[in-house]
């Protein structure tokens, strides 16, 4: 939960672009049948998955999730 904080934050202050400067997160885009998402390491297990509006720069968080290996 703290680092969803954290997530939460960067992406407030700074936009979602400003995830990348983060190794930990590992941001990165998503393919196959969620082309157009992005995903964010919570942690070895959760992820986070959202989308990103460009005109009115909005992030809507689609679910967080345990990453399934």
């Amino acid at each position: 939960m703290k680092k969803y904080e954290l997530w939460k934050d960067i992406v407030f202050r700074h936009g979602p672009d400003k995830l990348r400067e983060f190794p930990g997160f590992h941001d990165e885009k998503l393919r196959g049948e969620r082309l157009g998402e992005r995903s964010s390491r919570l942690s070895l297990q959760y992820r986070v998955i959202y989308t990103v509006e460009k005109e009115v720069v909005t992030v809507r968080v689609i679910e967080i999730t345990p990453h399934e290996y």
